[in-house]
C-alpha cells in the first residue's frame, strides 16, 4: 500500500478529474513500471517517472517527465515529488541488493511525501507481507516459506517496506501479489485476503498497473492491504 487524502491533506471525498492530477512512479523502467506509465498517461494522467537508468524506460510524451536519481537522493526524490496528488512504488527487491536499499528507499519517499504534503501513496507488495485480516492458507504459506528459506533478503525487504508504510500515517495502500506473468490486461481482478477462498495465486502485470492506477481514485481500499489476483 490509499485512498483519499490529496489535496493539501483534505480528504478526498468525490471523484477528482484525472486529467490534472500528477502521479510519480518509482520502479518505472521494470515490467510491471512500464505498463503502469503507459496506462497511467493512457489514461490522461502527467506521470513523474523517477529511475536510476531513465533508457530502461525509451519512452517520450508531453505528459512524461523523467528524472534520473537512486533511492538514497532525498533531493532528487524530493524534486520528483514535488507538486505530485499521488505517488505509486512497484519497487521490488533484487537478489543481488546489499543492505536494504527498497526499505531505505520507501522511508525516503515516505520523508519526501511529508515534506511536499503528498499523501496518497500505493505501492506493491506480495504475499510475504501478512495482514490481519489473512487467515490461514497453505498455498500461501508454501509460497512465502519458499522466498523465505531461499531469498531471505528479499523477503526481509518486503516486510520492511510493509512495516514502513503502515507506520508513515499516509494515505496508503499496499497492493499484494503472489505469481506474476505477462498476460494482457483482463480488466478482471479478485480481490481479498488469504485463507478465505477469495483469491487465486496468479495475475497478469497489466492488471496490476490497472488495478493500481484505479486506486488514485478510489478511497475502497484506504489504508488496507488487499490481495490480489486473476
Amino acid at each position: 500500500m490509499p485512498y483519499i487524502v490529496l489535496f493539501n491533506s483534505k480528504p478526498m471525498t468525490k471523484e477528482l478529474d484525472q486529467k490534472r492530477l500528477k502521479l510519480t512512479i518509482f520502479g518505472a523502467t521494470g515490467g510491471t513500471g512500464k505498463l503502469l506509465v503507459d496506462q497511467a498517461l493512457e489514461a490522461g494522467y502527467h506521470v513523474v517517472a523517477y529511475a536510476r537508468n531513465p533508457s530502461k524506460l525509451a519512452k517520450t510524451h508531453e505528459r512524461l517527465t523523467v528524472i534520473q536519481g537512486e533511492l538514497r537522493d532525498h533531493e532528487g526524490i524530493e524534486r520528483a515529488m514535488s507538486g505530485a496528488d499521488a505517488v505509486i512504488s512497484v519497487l521490488g527487491p533484487r537478489r543481488d541488493s546489499k543492505g536494504k536499499p527498497i526499505t531505505e528507499g520507501i522511508q525516503n519517499i515516505i520523508a519526501a511525501m511529508k515534506k511536499e504534503g503528498v499523501r496518497r501513496l500505493i505501492i506493491s507488495s506480495t504475499a510475504s507481507a501478512e495482514d490481519p485480516s489473512d487467515e490461514p492458507d497453505l498455498r500461501f504459506k508454501i509460497l512465502v516459506e519458499i522466498v523465505r528459506l531461499l531469498i531471505r533478503p528479499s523477503y526481509e525487504e518486503i516486510i520492511g517496506t510493509a512495516n514502513a508504510v503502515r507506520k508513515s500515517g499516509l494515505d496508503w495502500t499496499i497492493v499484494r501479489l503472489s505469481l506474476l506473468n505477462n498476460g494482457p490486461r483482463s480488466g478482471k481482478v479478485r480481490v481479498g485476503h488469504k485463507g478465505r477462498g477469495e483469491v487465486g495465486l496468479r495475475i497478469a502485470r497489466a492488471d496490476i498497473a490497472d488495478f493500481m492506477l484505479k486506486q488514485v481514485n478510489d478511497p475502497k481500499y484506504l489504508r488496507q492491504a488487499p490481495l490480489i489476483s486473476n
